[in-house]
Order: C-alpha cells, then structure tokens, then sequence
C-alpha cells in the first residue's frame, strides 16, 4: 500500500507514526497483548490531552482500561492516582490487579476495614473514603493529579449516591476524573453537568458489546432463541414462545365442532395435554445438566434470595451432580485450605465449611451478602480460575466484580425491592446479563431466562431489547454536609455549591419542559371553556355547584371512615394479651390469639415499624399457626374479645412447635364462638344540611334546564381537570427550583436551633458533628453531647453504637429485640427518647425522611449480637442468639467498628471523667477477633 503513497503523503504518514511512538498510550499499549478498542484508544487520548472523560459501555466491555491508563499517567508524570470503587469486594479485587501489574511498594489500599501503604501514589479506595478525605482536608490530597471513579452510575443509589455527587464537586479543579459508567440513556446529559463542574469533559458512549450476546428461554427440554430475524434484519419475538404464552393463558375451546361429537372433543383434549407436558419449569439441577450438555458452562444463575441460593447448591448435590474431574477437586481443595488456614477448627463446623467445600469440589456455589467474606471471595477466584463451573448468586454479584460467565440464567423477572415484589427493570436485566461472555475465551454470551407460568415473552423482549437506563440523581444534603460546608466555605459559598449539584441541574432541566406544558395547557383550558358555554345561563358556576356537592358526599363519606376506623382503634387498645378474637377481614382474617397488644407506647422499646400515628398494631397467632403483627386496615369495624386464653410462658413464636400446641388450644377453646356482625349505620349524607341546599341550588339553576346539559358538564369537567392539573404544574415549577438549597436552608435552621452553627461560625459541638458520618450522625452527636454513653463498658457501647448503623432487611414481625440489662438498656432507652426530639424537631423544621433527609429512627435489633461478640462470647453462640447469617454479622460489626472509630475520634478526650473515647477504642478492639477480623485482601 506505501507504494501507492506519494513520496509527501509516505513523509506525513511517518511523522503521525513517530509521533504516536512518542505519547504515553503508545508505551501502554505495549504492555497488553491485545489491541485496544477504538473507545478505549478514544478516552485515553483525550486524557493524555488534559481532558476529564466520561466512558458510558456496556459490562465487561473493558472500561477499566481507561481507569489503568491513568494509573500510567499518573505514574509517569511523578503525581498520585486515587481508584475509587464503590463496594470493597471491588477495591481488594482492584487493589489485586493493580499490585499484579506495578508492584506492591506502589499501590495502597483504603477501605473502612484495611489500610495498606496509604501514601503510595495509586491507592485504592471506597467512594466515602475519599469523601472523608476531601472534608478532613487530608495531606494525603497533595499531589493529587488523577481519580478514577469506577461505577460512577452508583450516584442513582437512594442511600449512598451522595457521596458521587460530594467527591466530584469537592475534587480541587487540578485534578483530571475519570468517570467509567455502564451503559445509561442519558450520558450526554450527565457529561454536560460534569463539563459545568468539573471543566472540559469529553463523553464516550459505546454499546458495541464485545462478546456477542445471545437471549434464551428454557422449557421443559428445549431451549427456545428468544428472538428470530425478521424482516430488514429487524429482531422479532419468537413465535413459539408467544404460541406456548398464549396457549397457557387460554382455555382449550371443547365441544365447538359438534357434528364430530363427543371423539373430536377427545382428541383435542388429548393433543392439549400433549403439548401442555412439554411447557414447565425445569429444576436447578436440570438448569445446569442442560447447560453442561450444551457446553454453555461456567454459568451464573440469579435468584432473589439467599436462602434460595444455598438451597439450590444442596439441590444439585443431593440430585448427584458432579462438574469437576478428579484433578480439579484436588486443586480445589488445596486452594480452599490455603484460603481458610486462618480461621479456627471450631468455627469451622460454625460456618457450615465442610458443606461449603462439598459443593465447591463438585464445582457448585453460592454467592450472596450472607455469606463470610472469605468464603465468598474463595468462590470468585475458583470461578474465574474455571474451578466452579455453577454458581447461584443474588443480584449483588452483579455490581463491578470481575466473576464473567459463558451464561447467565434468570430464574424469574420478579425480585423483592425493599417493601414488594416487584418486575426487574430494564437497566437491572442489562447489569445481570452483562456478565455471560468472556472477552477472549468466549466467542457469544448466551442469557438463559428459565419458562415461569404466566410469563409474557414481548416483556421479556422489552427488557432484553431496551439496553440503557437513565441516570437520576438521588443527591441530599446531610447535617454532617451541612457542617463541613459551612466550616469550609461560609453559609453562603456552600449554598451555591449546592445549587451546582446533578440534582439541581436535572431539576433546572426538567423546568422547561414544564413550562413547555403549562402552555399548552392554558391553550386547551381556552377551548374547553367555549365548548361548556351555556345559553341559559353562567355554566361555570352550575359545573361549580355540582363539584361541591360531590365534594360534600365525599367528605362525609370520609369522615365516616375516619370514626369508623377511631372506633375499631379504641376497641383495639383495650385489647390485652390472652385475648381471642375474630380478626374480621384481610389475609388473616378468622380466628386469633393477641400475645402482644402492640400499643404506639410500646415503640420507646425500640421495636421497629411501630409509628405513632397508625394506632396498635397487635402481634397474633392465628388458628393457622402463623405469628403476624396486624395493621389498622384489618380492622375496618371495632373488635371485641371473645374468650380468654392463658399463654405460656415457655411459648416461644420463633418455635413451629410452640405456634402449633397453641393454635390447637385456641381452636379448642374458641373453635366453636359465632362472631356479632357488626350492623351498619345510616349514611350522614341523608340528614346533612349543605347537600340538601346545594341540591335545591341546582334544581334552581337555569342550566339545570338544559337540553345539553349533561354535554356541558363533562366539558366543564375536563376544564376541571385540565386547570387542576396546570395549578399542579405551577407548583412543581415553582418547587424545583433551588430545591436542594432550600433543604440546605431548612437544614441549616435546625442545627442553628441546636447550637452546631452560628452564621458563618462552627461551633465545638458542630465540630464534633463534623467527625461523624453515617445515616444517624446528628443523633451519634447529640448522644455524645448528652453524655448517654458516658460509664458504658465497651461491650455495653458497640450494643449502643450497633442501633445506629442497623437495619433489619425485612419488616420485624416477631418480638421486640432482645437487649442487655444494666446500663446499656438504659442508653438505648436514652438513645430512643433523642430521637424522638430530634423526629419532632425535623417535623417542625419541615425535613422530612421520606425525601432522604433527616434522622431514620435506630435500630436495636443487632445490639445483643453486638455486646456478646464484644463480651468474647464464641461464635456459634452469637450466630444462633442472633439468628443470622455469618456474612451479615461480619458485615454489620464491621460497620458498627468503623463507627465506633469515628465516635474515638470526635468523643471529648479532654472533658474531665470521659471515658468514651478510650472504650470505643477497647470496643473495637473486642469487636475485631474471630471472622470479623480475618483479612479480606490477599
């Protein structure tokens, strides 16, 4: 081809290549073998350029090459790199690769649990650790030249997206951000904010996934493409799969041809039978036999729960499935020893470890929150190493660790978010089957969704085809924001730094289309008001009259409701425990027995999900056998007891044989009792004064005379509606605009109230405030200013600081959480009562939970785990008082010990008689032993 070239054009051509020889890439490229993606070669010339980047790609596509390349920057031009991830399974796998590829003596770690060689110049680090940092004003910052922020999508996260925001608006303007996001609709939008804040950003978008992936459903034997071509290369949803949807959902249509009689019907009905068997669910073990048959191993399979996972592992061993030869066991083995050399012989059985290693020698796992760090970092190396060929994972699998597969299966598309079931959005599906297909192993990714009945397979194509999701932020302020702010910036610098946030610039965008509406808007109200024109009179005040009077017979209908609920919440509180009652409708409707009458009094117990506001909430066992506390909505009439019952006092509602032996009395003894029904009473409309002279206004009315009368009114009833709606409008206009400097404002005036900040000034206790992070930090602070900690052993303490980072995954349907005696059931008694203060005060200053702002009410469900652990009670002791996972205990005390460091740091170390901040050290001390303080880097 040179020789084409003219002698000029072959002179121009070796100056570009001798110039590219001497840019940093070209030296780094040099140390992979394999080429670089046009997006990667993109993003990493515009950072060698001086400019920030903003890298949108699909999972797996190779993302991280662009944070590594600044990694080499940095190195070569003598300034530090900080790698932020967001979850620490993510920063010790980066931590890993990094050491791997330059060295130990020149990477560190920074996580809430580890610290190592945090002055090297490349550290990794969690997101809020590098928050901390920047409000600390840490030397550490200096000579910070780069930071990488990996899954830079987190900010969408309700509880911890904050922290994003923080760090990129906080980042001294030296320092270039690498920004790496999975695929998401609105990059653009998102780099445009980030050019506003952070200078001159270049955004690169890709959605070429290098591994090709391919979309299944499996049923019964056969493993149906999801997609066929269909015209013009467009894809097209699979006709079988809609022919078995649709045949599932109808009934077989007998007995239509009746001139063949009673043979043809038959036969119909045995040809549906036929192809009805072909159509289920295959089991676990089936899944992967299947996928084993087919070459489409290693796989991922996610299922929604946890115990669901462990379950299937002991489904595919009993079922006698064996995915690793002779050899790989033996490997697998002394893998496995080396790992867990460090965790003691008697914790072992504790842990369920010899389970645990049957499974991953057959090449089988799990992966979930639950499970001990170690064991669950032990499965992703043999995962990757080819040694597990099978895991089943919860979705948190899916969040940034390097575990790819040849195929991901999807049990179900339903998943439990929190407060309901819910379908697996667009972006969720996108971030689970991101994982099928390794890039230079695998030449396709193959997605597996397994037939469920009822399944609508052009939803299933919806999710499947619809490859990105927006980016939202879920920015707010903080008090411990609030403070570091305005001790850095003044009141009034901090507002406009608020007011730069993705928040508000989202906010300020979505105004104008708003605007855009109210226009039209006001267009439409112009001719919806000349169709309800009336010749017989003002129309507007007959429609007028009318809305009243159904908002009268609303009102009253609703005030009826409100007594009759007043009355069946007076009868409620009378109850007592023993009582037998008829529970008179909803799920548990029918017989039961009160053991707790579940008074809002109770709640300085600090039993959660009490309120109130929503009146008793008894705690019953009903003649089924189930323990459930009941809400005001099952008792739409008042409730009386029917019978007396005594309780044992060895019963115990967590034991299946206890709810059993007592539900059988109770059906003894009330079995037989005929509930009153309640009588309805007369509607309050017949004897109402207003409805009865809004009707005769009406009659009056000329319109009410009107041939088009009824035309008319559905006219003035959209010019109703439509003017409601714009007033709605209006509001929201007026309501995004300076939102989030208005709750810094509200924010401000309550911490002022309290003595954290006066004008431009921090106070010694705002200082304080400043020290502490977390979801309760201005209740940590008013617990150390009121000195509720004070003469607390260190167990008694971790007990106490556990009820600020806990958080029951499920609503608590049980008793109220077993305490410590002494004076750490005090404490938390105390600590209850201040942030029942701080509750009513945030009410007053109009901050409010349910906007993520403000001050959730702590938890002391961990607070008996947490003072045994710290008393040196053994393992398997504490795992079974605290009836949970070895995982989420580990994962909790290391959490209450990161809180407890703060609580050292910011407790008064000069106030006379403190001990506080020596015994959250001794806490810390006593929490980290055992599990807890295994080493998760390796």
């Amino acid at each position: 081809m040179t020789e084409d070239l003219s002698p000029a054009e072959r002179y121009a051509a070796s100056r570009r290549r001798a110039a590219e020889q001497a840019t940093a890439l070209a030296g780094f490229r040099e140390m992979y073998d394999f080429g670089l993606d046009p997006f990667q070669i993109e993003a990493c010339q515009s950072l060698e350029a001086g400019k920030g980047v903003l890298v949108a790609a699909p999972t797996g596509s190779g993302k991280t090459i662009v944070g590594e390349f600044a990694v080499h920057l940095a190195l070569g031009q003598g300034k530090k790199c900080f790698y932020t991830t967001p979850i620490k399974a993510l920063s010790n796998q980066k931590y890993s690769d990094l050491c791997r590829r330059y060295g130990a003596d020149k990477v560190g770690l920074l996580t809430g649990d580890n610290s190592v060689n945090a002055d090297a110049p490349v550290v990794v680090m969690t997101t809020e650790v590098l928050r901390n940092m920047l409000y600390a004003g840490s030397q550490t910052l200096l000579g910070l030249g780069y930071v990488v922020m990996d899954e830079v999508h987190y900010l969408s996260d309700r509880f911890r997206g904050a922290v994003w925001e923080e760090v990129i608006i906080h980042l001294p303007e030296s320092v270039t951000l690498i920004s790496l996001s999975a695929t998401v609709s609105n990059a653009e939008e998102f780099g445009d904010w980030l050019d506003t804040v952070r200078g001159d950003t270049e955004v690169i978008v890709s959605e070429h996934r290098p591994v090709p992936l391919f979309q299944h459903v499996l049923a019964g034997r056969r493993m149906y493409d999801l997609f066929e071509e269909g015209e013009g290369h467009k894809k097209a949803v699979n006709p079988d799969l809609t022919r078995m949807a649709s045949m599932e959902a109808g009934r077989p249509s007998y007995g239509r041809d009746r001139r063949r009689g009673r043979n043809m019907r038959e036969a119909d009905r045995e040809r549906d039978r036929r192809q009805r068997s072909r159509v289920w669910t295959p089991g676990r073990p089936e899944v992967i036999e299947r996928l084993d048959s087919e070459g489409l191993l290693p796989a991922i399979t996610f299922i929604f729960s946890r115990a669901a996972c462990e379950a299937a592992v002991q489904q595919c061993l009993y079922a006698g499935l064996r995915l690793n030869d002779e050899d790989a066991r033996a490997k697998v083995r002394e893998i496995v020893e080396e790992r867990t050399a460090s965790i003691p012989s008697e914790d072992l059985h504790v842990l369920g470890y010899y389970e645990w290693l049957e499974g991953l020698e057959r090449g089988i796992a799990a992966h979930h929150a639950g499970m001990l760090p170690t064991f669950k970092e032990v499965v992703e190396e043999l995962f990757v190493r080819g040694l597990v060929k099978a895991v089943f994972a919860t979705e948190t699998l899916a969040l940034g660790i390097n575990m790819p597969a040849r195929s991901v299966v999807l049990e179900k598309l339903v998943k439990w978010n929190g407060e309901q079931h819910a379908d697996i959005t667009p972006g969720e599906y996108t971030q689970l089957t991101g994982r099928a297909g390794r890039r230079g192993i695998d030449v396709e990714g193959h997605a597996v969704v397994l037939w469920q009945r009822g399944m609508n397979p052009d939803h299933l194509a919806g999710l499947a085809g619809t490859r990105t999701y927006p980016l939202r932020s879920s920015f707010k302020p903080s008090y411990n924001m609030a403070v570091n702010l305005v001790e850095q910036f003044g009141r009034h610098r901090s507002r406009e730094l608020l007011e730069t946030s993705f928040a508000q610039f989202q906010a300020d965008r979505s105004v104008v289309g708003i605007s855009r509406q109210v226009q039209r808007n006001e267009e439409g109200l112009d001719g919806y008001k000349e169709s309800m024109t009336c010749h017989l009179g003002d129309f507007e005040e007959y429609a007028r009259l009318r809305r009243e009077l159904k908002d009268r017979e609303t009102e009253l209908a609703r005030q009826g409701a409100v007594q009759r609920r007043a009355a069946a919440a007076e009868a409620l509180e009378k109850l007592k425990p023993g009582d037998v009652i008829h529970v008179p409708t909803g799920k548990y409707a029918g017989l039961a027995l009160v053991l707790d009458p579940g008074l809002p009094a109770g709640r300085s117990n600090g039993h959660r999900g009490l309120d109130q506001h929503d009146g008793p909430r008894p705690l019953v066992l009903t003649a089924e056998r189930q323990v459930k506390r009941l809400a005001s909505m099952d008792f739409p009439v008042p409730v009386e007891a029917l019978e007396r019952m005594r309780i044992p006092k060895s019963f115990n509602p967590r034991s299946p044989q206890s709810r059993r032996d007592l539900a059988s009395a109770l059906r003894t003894k009330a079995g037989h009792i005929v509930p009153d029904r309640h009588r309805k009473q007369r509607a309050a409309a017949a004897d109402d004064r207003e409805i009865a002279r809004l009707r005769t206004e009406i009659r009056a009315h000329p319109c009410h005379g009107c041939s088009e009368r009824e035309d008319h009114a559905r006219w003035a009833e959209r010019y109703h509606r439509l003017m409601r709606d714009t007033t709605q409008l209006e509001r929201r206009i007026e309501g995004r605009t300076n939102t989030i400097a208005r709750t810094f404002d509200r924010i401000v005036a309550l911490l002022t109230e309290l003595d954290y900040l006066r004008g431009n000034e921090v106070t010694e206790h705002g200082k304080r405030l400043a020290r502490l992070y977390g979801e309760l930090d201005l209740l940590a602070s008013e617990c150390l200013r009121a000195g509720v900690w004070e003469g607390l052993n260190p167990a008694e303490l971790a007990a106490c600081v556990s009820a600020l980072v806990y958080e029951a995954r499920v609503g608590d349907d049980a008793m109220a959480p077993k305490l410590p005696s002494g004076q750490a059931k005090a404490a938390l008694g105390e600590m209850v009562r201040i942030w029942g203060r701080l509750d009513a005060l945030e009410e007053d200053f109009k901050i409010s939970q349910a906007e993520g702002v403000g001050q959730r009410e702590p938890d002391l469900g961990f607070a008996w785990a947490a003072y045994m652990w710290a008393s040196g009670r053994g393992l398997d002791e504490v795992l079974r008082e605290a009836e949970m996972p070895a995982g989420d205990f580990v994962r909790w005390c290391k959490q209450v010990i990161d809180v407890l460091g703060q609580i050292s740091a910011a407790a008064p170390v000069g106030a006379e008689g403190s001990t506080v901040a020596k015994n959250a050290r001794r806490a810390v001390d006593g929490l980290l032993r055992g599990v807890v303080a295994y080493s998760s880097v390796g």
